[in-house]
């Protein structure tokens, strides 16, 4: 009969998941706060933590849901929303005093151009220096959403009826999807007067 265990039990977030610790301690090792990207099928979350031994504390935060605030109508889980997201996120964070940081996408597939880069995008291009290699950051056309509204234009003239079920949710809210990146400029220009409503 064996005496002791040969196997040894992972720690629950590892067996659920969620977390990778030894990915987390590396990026712990460089003393600097983590920006936590995490997408759920609705919304982009963006998360400035320190590391504490009692806990991480969450220096400043931003929630895809919150830029209809700000006046953007398209959902929080696209590219352009993550963009804006991310730099919201990281306006937030220099108010608290952060001018550094290390990317955190938890153990999502580290996807060039995907939404967790465009967050990332956003985040510097707020002021935050963040280590990275520019080929994971998604195009510009793409951060601004033109992609979309070009698909969409092409999609109007040839079938009306599938455009009208393709984006029913951004017409109900009497949102044309063609206007997409003039919007996200006119949002983008508010953020840059102030993230106005802290941290919440």
């Amino acid at each position: 009969m064996a005496r002791s265990a040969r196997y040894k039990v992972r720690f629950r977030r590892r067996r659920e998941g969620k977390t990778d610790y030894k990915k987390r301690l590396a990026l712990l090792k460089s003393g600097l706060p983590r920006m936590v990207v995490r997408r759920t099928n609705r919304y982009i979350i963006v998360q400035f933590v320190k590391f504490r031994p009692e806990g991480d504390e969450v220096i400043a935060y931003a929630f895809s849901k919150e830029l209809s605030r700000y006046g953007w109508p398209y959902g929080g889980k696209n590219t352009p929303a993550a963009y804006l997201t991310g730099y919201l996120a990281a306006l937030r964070a220099k108010e608290a005093g952060v001018e550094k940081a290390v990317l955190d996408i938890g153990r999502f597939p580290s996807t060039k151009g995907s939404r967790l880069y465009a967050a990332l995008k956003g985040a510097i291009d707020a002021g935050i220096e963040i280590p990275h290699s520019p080929e994971v950051l998604p195009e510009e056309d793409r951060i601004k959403g033109e992609h979309i509204a070009s698909w969409a234009s092409s999609l109007k003239e040839e079938n009306e009826e599938f455009y009208r079920r393709q984006f029913a949710l951004y017409l109900a809210r009497e949102a044309s999807p063609e206007s997409m990146p003039e919007v996200f400029e006119k949002v983008l220009s508010q953020l840059e007067r102030g993230p106005s409503g802290g941290n919440g």
